[in-house]
């Protein structure tokens, strides 16, 4: 995908190894003004196949990366766009082709946890409670530093229509086991 931000040539691609000490130090710059989580170089080449990033007159402008939580729910993280690239629709750009990777992967919904819940609204998800988010509160948010005091608002994004009476129910993402759910854990 190709667009352009002022007079800067933008193509945003998948992410290639050689990306990630920019991708941890562009994520880091933020966490360091504690608006997002940080992401250690090692963490980022992990979950590599999961980011996209966009690249502006061959330097990283702007990252984010697709993690699947259940077989139907996928987040949105380590969102951030350079700061000589913000206010350009960039970090639309990338929500919006990674919520393409999502519908391609047939997922349901799309959750972000974020200080900035505006702009996630104007990309079309709501507000929800962070309980709604349960796979996401139990795989990672309980180890988190911030988890007792958590100052990100949960969103969702819906990707399918509501099941009306004349279509078949989609399975249940989890199994139940002693009148609990169990959510499948997947790789990161």
């Amino acid at each position: 995908m190709n667009s352009t931000s002022g007079n800067a040539s933008i193509k945003v691609r998948p992410a290639v190894e050689a990306d990630a000490p920019a991708i941890a130090a562009l994520v880091n710059s933020f966490a360091a003004r504690n608006i997002m989580l940080p992401r250690s170089e090692e963490q980022v080449l992990v979950a590599l196949d999961s980011f996209l990033v966009a690249e502006a007159d061959g330097a990283l402008a702007a990252c984010g990366s697709l993690i699947a939580l259940t077989p139907v729910l996928a987040e949105i993280r380590s969102l951030a766009v350079s700061s000589e690239y913000q206010g350009n629709g960039l970090g639309g750009v990338i929500v919006a082709a990674l919520l393409g990777m999502a519908r391609a992967l047939d997922y349901d919904q799309v959750c972000a946890l974020t200080l900035r819940p505006a702009f996630f609204q104007r990309q079309g998800f709501d507000i929800v409670d962070r309980w709604a988010l349960t796979p996401k509160i139990w795989q990672e948010c309980v180890f988190c530093p911030k988890f007792h005091h958590c100052d990100e608002i949960a969103m969702l994004l819906n990707l399918v229509e509501p099941a009306t009476a004349d279509t078949e129910p989609r399975p249940l993402p989890w199994r139940m086991s002693g009148g609990q759910p169990v959510f499948p854990l997947l790789p990161a």
